[in-house]
């Protein structure tokens, strides 16, 4: 066990559910609700060992590249793909998720776009959308991070020890030709259900 993974698991458990679906070496976009800082290493570290080396976390290159810590834990312990939410250069902030998912690997994505300290997730933005279009042959596997708010919410630095508990839904249907309307809200509602379960 590295110690980023046993250091997750003394401060907030990071105990995973496989309630619709089981580990798998399949390419996949796990998209999770996103009320904390942690959410980002809490899922990677739930996932088994053979898996994380293929699993890349999405992150905020303006918070995951502040300080020689952060980009420690960002580049070289999880591997994370950076992106530009500022759009400083006017690249599409896809672009870096569209290179990984040609290697073959798979990718942590939060749909909200932002952390939302509450129970449900807010409404999900196109991203998730326009990658399953592009990549249809991804499974797309619903996560839902439970209790992880109250560890570390906005404005606090050192998390608080608690238990979370991270659950990994059904892979959700779907087809290139579904509507953005359609595919975004059966993704949330997915989330939701599993909020519940």
């Amino acid at each position: 066990m590295t110690p980023i993974v046993w250091l997750t698991r003394l401060l907030v458990g990071a105990y995973p559910h496989w309630q619709g679906c089981a580990p798998s070496p399949r390419q996949r976009i796990y998209f999770a609700n996103h009320t904390s800082h942690l959410d980002t290493i809490v899922i990677w570290a739930s996932l088994p060992p053979e898996l994380r080396r293929h699993v890349h976390p999405v992150a905020a290159k303006d918070y995951w590249s502040r300080g020689a810590i952060r980009r420690r834990i960002a580049i070289n312990e999880l591997r994370c793909v950076l992106i530009d939410r500022r759009r400083a250069d006017h690249a599409n902030p896809l672009d870096p998720l569209r290179d990984m998912l040609r290697t073959g690997d798979s990718l942590i994505i939060f749909p909200e776009g932002t952390r939302r300290p509450q129970a449900e997730p807010s409404p999900f933005k196109s991203g998730i959308w326009h990658l399953m279009t592009e990549f249809p042959h991804v499974e797309f596997i619903p996560v839902y991070i439970e209790n992880l708010h109250r560890a570390m919410p906005k404005g606090v630095l050192i998390p608080v020890p608690t238990v979370c508990s991270v659950r990994f839904g059904a892979p959700i249907p779907h087809t290139p030709q579904d509507s953005k309307e359609d595919f975004l809200n059966r993704c949330r509602n997915a989330v939701i259900d599993l909020s519940k379960a």
